[in-house]
């Protein structure tokens, strides 16, 4: 992995052709103007939950074709992570401050 737009653009080697990568592009924001709560996109792209959303669904493909307990695992966590960021984004638009820049 290489970290071409800290945390949100990635360069993802292939795992067999080396030479070979895929660019990983995250949604991006900024305030609005300066000093601005408010967040506008900068640059679109998918989001933490998308990219967890595949690797559940790969784990589990990969669980089916090769069972065992270090997979089971990774699939809980992989769940737990999500269920987790889902909260977080339930808890924001709950207290109005989804889509900007309050804690």
């Amino acid at each position: 992995m290489t970290v071409l737009g800290l945390g949100h653009k990635y360069l993802l080697q292939q795992f067999e052709s080396k030479l070979d990568s895929q660019e990983l592009q995250f949604i991006h924001k900024e305030p609005e103007n300066p000093g601005s709560i408010e967040l506008k996109t900068v640059c679109d792209g998918t989001t933490n939950e998308e990219v967890l959303a595949v690797l559940i669904n790969r784990m589990y493909f990969l669980q089916s074709k090769f069972p065992c307990r270090e997979n089971a695992i990774v699939i809980t966590k992989l769940e737990e992570s999500l269920m987790w960021l889902n909260k977080r984004t339930a808890d924001r638009i709950m207290r109005g401050v989804a889509g900007k820049q309050i804690k």
